[in-house]
């Protein structure tokens, strides 16, 4: 019996039970661990829809009703998201522009929220689509916010 159990130890023999020494992947090492890269790297197939996609669009489709509260809302992601570029008067002269980056049009009357809603959205010019970073709801708030500046513009006579 003693025979039996050495003979199942002593493959354990050669074996680093303290687990000092062990292959692994860093982060930031490229595709080392799979063959062909990690299955996480790649990107969705042709045709993929988000889960929440459907709701995303009918958020997109019709402006809510413009209140304080939108308009709260607004002014607070348009300050996170775009008085970088647009300046807090919605002018076009934020703190970029004043680095360099190119001027963007202030926003002008014939401009509705619809159009801000799908810049935002979509991107124009330079300035990329902010899809991604804000949620449909706030595009709207964001476009009220911003039809208020132009007013607060125009009655400036700016």
């Amino acid at each position: 019996m003693r025979v039996a159990w050495l003979a199942l130890l002593l493959p354990l023999g050669g074996c680093d039970l303290s687990m000092t020494r062990q292959t692994k992947h860093g982060a930031q090492s490229g595709d080392t661990l799979w063959p062909g890269g990690p299955a996480a790297s790649d990107s969705a197939p042709d045709g993929t829809v988000a889960q929440d996609q459907p709701d995303r669009d009918a958020a997109l489709a019709t402006p809510p009703a413009v209140r304080p509260v939108l308009l709260a809302r607004g002014q607070e992601q348009y300050r996170i998201f775009c008085t970088a570029c647009h300046a807090e008067d919605g002018g076009g002269g934020g703190r970029v522009v004043a680095r360099g980056f190119p001027r963007p049009p202030a926003f002008g009357a014939q401009d509705h929220p619809r159009r801000t809603v799908d810049v935002i959205t979509r991107g124009s010019g330079v300035m990329y689509p902010f899809a991604d970073r804000i949620e449909p709801q706030d595009r709207w708030a964001i476009a009220a916010y911003v039809e208020a500046l132009k007013r607060l513009r125009a009655e400036k006579g700016a």
